[in-house]
């Protein structure tokens, strides 16, 4: 199992600076670049300072100066929010702008809210339709001549402007837990990204079931990568839990806010809605928190993460952005780099190790 972190630029106050979140996003990026990370994802999101992205491709250019080795992906590109021309541009140059680093994630959608601005107020939930239009097409406007005649878009004859760096194009990545997106994606040859939110660990095992299907229904496809994400945060003693999951339950006040579109954002600052607002309580519970999220000494990381593989997770990605103070994202990423993926890195080298048979024999 291989590595992969989500960062974002985010503010919470006015207080804060934009230097700042740059200079914090870029320290975590190249701590993770040298630490052997195999991929660097960050999101697309409008009008909202807790994550800062309105073009991640704009953002995995800069990256890619400051950094030698690690992928560079979007998880995820809004699909509502691209034409299939402008995607296929737009990934394309950043491809060849990253030196063929490119991943590219793609989803529906998440925040209400933000549809309510970049998609004429759409329920986000509709956002799946343009994606499985959107992606075939790209693909094809990579290949070469293409004119499309389809439901949300339609155009002449025309193709990619650059082609990408990478044959035949970057790894597409499909945000999927609906069984049917699984079966989709598996079948236009997408790699899956998925994760369990703050479900219980149970959830890793549904999701990884859902992944199984539909590459047994597709053996025409060679099996996709599967990736899962969950917040992530490595600390050095038990007693630290309470500290951190009082920071992922604060996020999720705001988080719950722009799914549910039941608060304010004012100057683009969400407000932290009250509990008594929020429908799914009981997710927030700090115990179950600590138990279902990859919270823990690096020993109790470890054995979480040992779950995640068995399941057939190819790379589990670190979610980092939740207003975690940058100081516990910098000593997260530390002890995971010297003190977790060291074990993990082990246990391939002895699985690749060649047997030989006794002499005789």
């Amino acid at each position: 199992m291989k590595f992969a972190l989500s960062i974002n630029m985010e503010r919470f106050s006015p207080d804060e600076s934009m230097q700042d979140a740059m200079s914090n996003m870029l320290a975590l990026a190249r701590m993770a670049d040298e630490g052997g990370f195999e991929t660097l994802w960050t999101a697309e999101h409008h009008t909202i300072e807790c994550t800062i992205s309105p073009n991640p491709f704009q953002t995995l250019g800069w990256l890619a100066q400051h950094t030698s080795r690690i992928r560079l992906g979007t998880a995820t590109l809004v699909a509502p929010y691209w034409s299939p021309i402008r995607l296929a541009g737009e990934a394309a140059l950043c491809d060849h702008l990253t030196g063929g680093r490119l991943e590219i994630g793609i989803a529906r959608g998440a925040y209400q809210y933000e549809f309510d601005r970049m998609a004429g107020g759409m329920p986000q939930q509709e956002g799946v339709a343009y994606m499985k239009e959107l992606v075939p097409a790209v693909q094809k406007l990579w290949a070469g001549d293409y004119a499309h005649d389809g439901h949300y878009w339609r155009f002449p004859l025309a193709t990619s402007v650059p082609k990408p760096l990478q044959s035949p194009h970057p790894r597409i990545w499909v945000a999927a837990r609906d069984p049917g997106t699984f079966d989709w994606a598996v079948g236009l040859g997408a790699s899956i990204l998925s994760t369990p939110l703050s479900a219980p660990v149970a959830e890793i095992g549904v999701l990884a079931e859902k992944f199984r299907k539909a590459c047994t229904d597709h053996p025409e496809r060679p099996r996709p990568k599967f990736m899962m994400q969950r917040r992530t945060c490595v600390y050095d003693s038990r007693q630290d839990w309470q500290e951190i999951v009082r920071y992922s339950v604060d996020y999720g006040r705001y988080f719950e806010n722009l799914m549910q579109n039941i608060g304010t954002v004012k100057n683009g600052f969400p407000e932290a809605v009250p509990f008594e607002t929020v429908a799914n309580r009981g997710s927030y519970d700090p115990k179950a928190i600590r138990d279902n999220l990859v919270f823990g000494t690096p020993e109790e990381v470890i054995s979480k993460l040992e779950v995640y593989e068995a399941a057939g997770v190819d790379q589990f990605c670190l979610g980092l952005s939740y207003n975690l103070p940058f100081e516990l994202q910098v000593r997260t990423l530390r002890l995971f780099i010297d003190e977790v993926m060291p074990h993990f890195a082990a246990r391939e080298r002895k699985a690749a190790r060649p047997r030989f048979a006794a002499v005789g024999a």
